[in-house]
């Protein structure tokens, strides 16, 4: 046998062999999916991108994997009950999407959870480092302040007289907080004034479009949790009644009716949560597992929407998003 014959069959016979160890019949691997909004569905756009990782890894659903879903429906209360749920329902590792819930998936002291959606894990305090989590819990953070100067540039770009922006954040929500005190330092970098408009419930967006009403403002910029995006069709229907631009954190925001996005694609933080799965289930622990950092970020313009306002999106803006709705 020739040496480069024998090369890549002793490397085709280590792959079927890592293939086999996650494929093992006889052993089920069985996940939480874990949610402050619904229960992530296999056909939802973080659910199917999860699954898709997973099956690459060698985790087949009905074969070797087992899925366990919870969803809060926006009842945080009840996220403890729910993580104690996939704990006795035995699940090996909990998939955790928001803050909070990842709160309530840490305070568990289940050892093995991964996150996503979650903002800034370390200024939030889930973890002292992204480098070194050292707990429970490991997954995919994001740079708050990094994110909201790019959508209020973006926002200046579409709005060249821009002064003052309207900033729409769930007030109860620690790691939503945060990001509005980073958008707001952003603002401010920029010379725009914020005015604040915080909410903790669904009749607390009434008030504030009366708000904006006594004081409008020359843009939206909605920070996305469970509250704010339940609300969203709400903020859509008096961004365009008011004919004001507004912009959001996730794509799916647009495809729904918003006008202009900019954030993480939702797609590749799952493929890369299956990933970090994958390791743990393996035997590596998440206080071992850096964070680690999105790479694709999604710049969505809803055309049909922008009519809708009377607003003419600029050529080279246009030219630069990622996903365009006609």
């Amino acid at each position: 046998m020739r040496r480069r014959e024998f090369i890549v069959g002793i490397a085709s016979a280590a792959v079927s062999a890592h293939g086999a160890t996650a494929q093992t019949p006889s052993r089920v691997y069985r996940i939480g999916l874990f949610s402050t909004a619904a229960p992530l569905g296999n056909d939802s756009e973080q659910g199917a991108a999860f699954l898709r990782g997973m099956k690459q890894a060698g985790y087949v659903l009905g074969q070797n994997l087992a899925v366990e879903r919870r969803g809060a429906r926006g009842r945080v209360e009840q996220l403890p009950a729910l993580a104690q749920e996939l704990i006795a329902a035995g699940a090996d590792v909990l998939v955790v999407n928001g803050y909070r819930t990842a709160l309530a998936a840490k305070a568990t002291g289940h050892p093995t959870v991964v996150a996503a959606g979650i903002g800034d894990a370390v200024v939030t305090g889930l973890v002292e480092s992204l480098a070194r989590p050292g707990g429970n819990i490991t997954g995919i953070s994001e740079s708050a302040a990094e994110l909201s100067t790019k959508r209020l540039g973006l926002l200046k770009e579409l709005v060249p007289g821009l002064r003052q922006v309207a900033m729409l954040w769930n007030q109860d929500d620690l790691g939503m907080t945060l990001r509005y005190r980073a958008s707001a330092q952003a603002a401010e970098g920029l010379g725009v004034r914020v005015q604040t408009l915080g909410v903790r419930e669904p009749d607390d967006f009434e008030a504030a479009f009366a708000a904006m009403n006594a004081d409008t403002p020359d843009a939206i910029l909605m920070v996305a949790d469970t509250l704010t995006n339940l609300n969203r069709k709400r903020v859509f229907d008096y961004a365009v009644e008011r004919r004001l631009p507004a912009i959001y954190e996730l794509a799916f925001l647009v495809r729904d009716g918003g006008l202009m996005s900019y954030g993480p694609d939702l797609r590749e933080l799952y493929e890369r949560a299956a990933a970090l799965v994958d390791r743990i289930l393996r035997g590596e622990k998440p206080a071992d597992l850096p964070f680690e950092q999105p790479t694709r970020y999604l710049f969505a313009i809803n055309l049909k929407t922008a009519k809708a306002i009377g607003l003419e999106v600029p050529p080279l803006l246009l030219a630069r998003a990622d996903e365009v709705i006609e």
